[in-house]
């Protein structure tokens, strides 16, 4: 079943370095799970969710990504980040990509391998259901420490996201995470992004900042819960990445029983 309502672009980030692999020399994306990189899964997501125009920022070692992807999925569209100046302008390379296309824009990480269809076709819906400019995959953690915090309206729609170091011990507690996954319509995405600026710690463009962008202008954000947390790790060190290998290797075993 492929997301059919709604015409859907892809913008997938894949132009980070990875620090913590203990391999400076690759890119993180193309560290692989069960003999495919990483980025693999998330362009296979991408084209089995219908989306007719996928954009790879690239980056780090991005021949070797790019090189990569020509031969794995020939229709993906490769943007380059140089520098790399934070996610929000990481979007921003999509823009000529984009420049002719109107939907929705869905915003995936090339380090976070283990999404299914069936939650991004929830996701997908639920967005359109609830008429928000831009919908929000969250997870309720165990232990959300790190996280940038959910913060919801009455409604249910997103009032607020607060990063942890920024919290009242209150907001803490809440449980409800933001996984970096978005669904955006294109035009409120990139009128957002162009007012976006680097005045914060970083100096970078941050894109949770689109959010109080579209706050100001009364749009509604909405949020859904993926139900298996693991399903948005991202992947940052080794372990994570053999701690991902073993929920793969064990969907695998679940779809031979069934």
């Amino acid at each position: 079943m492929k997301n059919s309502q709604h015409a859907l672009a892809a913008v997938i980030m894949a132009a980070g370095q990875g620090k913590r692999m203990n391999d400076p020399s690759r890119a993180k994306v193309m560290y692989e799970l069960n003999g495919r990189p990483m980025i693999h899964y998330v362009a296979d997501l991408a084209m089995a969710l219908g989306a007719s125009r996928i954009v790879v920022i690239v980056g780090h070692q991005r021949q070797i990504v790019m090189d990569y992807l020509r031969k794995s999925h020939p229709t993906i569209i490769c943007a380059v980040q140089d520098p790399q100046l934070g996610t929000g302008h990481a979007v921003m390379q999509s823009k000529e990509a984009l420049r002719s296309f109107s939907g929705h824009v869905l915003v995936l990480s090339g380090d976070v391998p283990l999404l299914t269809e069936a939650t991004m076709l929830r996701l997908l819906n639920h967005h359109s259901e609830t008429g928000a400019v831009a919908t929000i995959l969250t997870s309720n953690m165990s232990d959300p420490t790190g996280y940038g915090r959910i913060i919801r309206n009455a409604d249910g729609s997103v009032k607020r996201i607060v990063e942890h170091r920024d919290a009242t011990e209150a907001e803490r507690r809440v449980k409800e995470i933001n996984s970096g996954i978005y669904v955006f319509e294109k035009e409120n995405l990139f009128d957002g992004l162009e007012h976006l600026t680097t005045n914060n710690s970083q100096n970078e463009y941050y894109l949770t900042d689109v959010f109080g962008y579209f706050w100001q202008h009364q749009w509604t954000v909405s949020a859904m819960v993926a139900e298996d947390e693991y399903e948005i790790q991202g992947i940052n060190t080794v372990d994570q990445l053999d701690q991902a290998r073993v929920v793969m290797e064990s969907r695998f075993a679940s779809q031979l029983r069934s």
